[in-house]
This record gives C-alpha cells, structure tokens and sequence, in this order.
C-alpha cells in the first residue's frame, strides 16, 4: 500500500483543517480507493499520500471532506466508476 494512513491524516489537518473525523474519513476512502487498483488503472500513477494532498490542493477551500468530494466528482466525470469512494456522512468529533 502506497497510502500511509497516519501519516496522511495529520498532513490533512495541517493543510486543509478540518475536525478529525473528516480527515479520518478521507484516509479510509483514500485507502480504500488506492486497494481498488481503480486510480492506477485510470491514471497510471500510483495513488500516494502526496497525490491526495496535491489534489486536494487543486479544490476550492473547505475541509477535507468536501476537497475529497470534488476530487472524486472530478475523477467520476473523467472516467465513471468513482461514486462509490465520495463521502455521504461521517462522525463529526474532534
């Protein structure tokens, strides 16, 4: 696996906030997504914690919930497939 969970979880709050639920929800889908093979498939990189980072970074400002939803509604209108890994509800704790 190419993401490091922890490690992109606290590069997620100290880019974008956010509570830590939300970031913790990202580092799921992110992982989940990069274990789907879909990314590299599609794109022919590898999915990495830089690239989450970097792509969000692309998004209009938000937590990291709603940078990671405009990604995937991005990648979804590229190529399909992609819905599965968008963020509907999560825990709300800090």
């Amino acid at each position: 696996m190419f993401i490091d969970p922890g490690r992109l979880e606290v590069r997620l709050r100290d880019e974008f906030g956010g509570t830590m639920g939300q970031s913790r929800v990202v580092v799921r889908q992110a992982v989940d997504l990069a274990d789907s093979g879909q990314y590299e498939d599609d794109v022919g990189a590898t999915l990495t914690n830089d690239v989450v980072v970097e792509e969000l970074s692309d998004a209009p400002e938000g937590p990291p919930t709603d940078r990671w939803n405009w990604w995937i509604g991005s990648l979804e209108l590229a190529y399909g497939g992609y819905g599965q890994f968008g963020i509907r509800r999560y825990r709300t704790e800090e």
